[in-house]
């Protein structure tokens, strides 16, 4: 797993879980706008989550195969931006071969189980299994 995410869940699990909450916001707060190259164009739709949430990944012809992660939510599902923040900050300039060694079940990794609906979490792991997805197509 990239240290990255690895670091992020730590300073999750190390927190209260109200703390745990307000750091997820902060992530959603985070999640950066689509470059201008991705306005208006259709990206992915994760329809496991409840929000409209859209994706896509780029892999760099690089010997690491860097890739970077873009995903768009609603500024009114605070939950899922920080769900798709942490995914952005903690993928996003990985190599390839990091990004498909992180384990599905991240999103519970997080401790957030008992204080954010089982869909939400389903819709994060989602959003992990598609980028792993388009990443894995961008290799072949």
């Amino acid at each position: 797993m990239p240290a990255e995410l690895a670091e992020i869940a730590e300073d999750f699990t190390s927190m209260e879980e109200r703390s745990r909450l307000e750091l997820l916001l902060e992530f959603s707060d985070g999640l950066p706008e689509l470059p201008e190259r991705y306005q208006g164009v259709d990206l992915e739709q994760v329809e496991e989550c409840q929000s409209p949430v859209f994706l896509t990944v780029e892999v760099a012809d690089d010997a690491e195969r860097t890739v970077s992660v873009f995903i768009t939510a609603p500024p009114e599902s605070p939950t899922t931006r920080g769900f798709a923040g942490v995914l952005v900050e903690g993928l996003s300039g990985q190599p390839a071969a990091a990004v498909m060694a992180v384990p599905s079940d991240y999103p519970l990794q997080l401790g957030l189980s008992r204080a954010v609906s089982p869909l939400r979490l389903r819709g994060m792991t989602a959003m992990l299994s598609r980028i792993k997805t388009r990443v894995s197509k961008e290799l072949v």
